[in-house]
């Protein structure tokens, strides 16, 4: 096996950075929507209430390979041309969005309704309020939710292999055919995720160790 690994070490280097720009690019993407989407949630204007509600059903309710395919294979059909990664990405940060959005949104309801008063009586706006008194509170609630939503984006980019983006399960699918060993190619890939997604969870415990010290 390791020969084997370190015929594909050039490839597999490649992918890790195509897989964890990607994974990161879609959630930091995936955040700004889910934000939007969680503040459309929580509105008191109904058709932004509604808005939001059908694309946390449409995203939260069909698969993310479909909506890769749609994307990738259906757009062009309206003239709308879109290479792989691009189209991944999208793909990938709607469907992050829609669950995104329910954890902010659920971190955002957790915070005390006596903060929000607190910050009006000061002569905050509701956006001041908002940035300095309630996200803050609402990140640390809402903070293991988004941290397994990154650890889960990073292991649903191996979907973007389906339309031909070269990330760690294109490289193992294109190795694994070209030496017929594909149980040691996809072993060595899984290994792989598996060690982004603990450095990953490592990062998200000091996390809310060092949040929890701070609000103690």
């Amino acid at each position: 096996m390791l020969e084997l690994f370190l015929r594909a070490a050039p490839l597999l280097e490649k992918a890790v950075l195509v897989t964890l720009g990607l994974g990161f690019s879609a959630f930091f993407c995936g955040c700004v929507i889910g934000l939007l989407v969680a503040l459309a949630r929580i509105s008191p204007y109904r058709p932004l209430r509604w808005f939001a509600f059908s694309y946390v059903s449409i995203f939260r309710g069909t698969p993310l390979l479909i909506q890769i395919l749609l994307i990738y294979f259906g757009l062009p059909s309206y003239g709308i041309v879109m290479g792989p990664l691009p189209s991944a990405l999208l793909a990938l940060s709607l469907f992050a969005g829609a669950y995104l959005s329910e954890n902010f949104r659920s971190g955002i309801l957790a915070v005390d309704k006596g903060q929000w008063e607190a910050a009006w009586s000061m002569g905050m706006g509701y956006w001041k309020a908002l940035f300095r008194i309630v996200l803050p509170q609402a990140f640390r609630v809402a903070l293991p939710p988004l941290g397994s939503r990154l650890i889960g984006l990073m292991k649903d980019t191996s979907l973007a292999s389906t339309v031909t983006v070269i990330e760690l399960t294109r490289v193992a699918e294109q190795i694994g055919a070209a030496t017929f060993r594909y149980m040691e190619m996809f072993l060595m890939v899984g290994a792989i995720y598996w060690f982004i997604n603990q450095v990953l969870t490592i990062l998200q415990t000091w996390l809310e160790s060092r949040l929890s010290r701070r609000y103690a």
